[in-house]
């Protein structure tokens, strides 16, 4: 699929790039062999391939779920610096 000067200058236009006339030949000649081997793709039998998600596969890393007692909260509340009615007292900020 060769590409036209018309299309090298809107590919330009849209990544800000400005060309030279020289540039945009050189521009239409490599642009065009990469989209001739892009389309070397589409000659490849795919009817029995199925889709690929992931390269590596893919599981459940989590552990279970077990319910248990957590930390008393007098011992965890202890930490802070100042307490008042079971909470933290903070400075007012506003």
């Amino acid at each position: 699929m060769a590409l036209t000067i018309k299309e090298v200058e809107d590919i330009a236009f849209a990544a800000r790039l400005n060309l030279t006339e020289e540039e945009k030949k050189d521009f239409v000649q490599q642009l065009s062999l990469i989209l001739d081997y892009t389309n070397c793709l589409n000659e490849l039998d795919t009817d029995n391939i199925e889709p690929l998600i992931y390269i590596l596969p893919v599981y459940n890393v989590f552990r279970d779920d077990v319910i248990c007692p957590s930390s008393p909260r007098d011992g965890i509340m202890s930490g802070g610096p100042l307490l008042e009615d079971g909470q933290y007292k903070v400075p007012k900020i506003i």
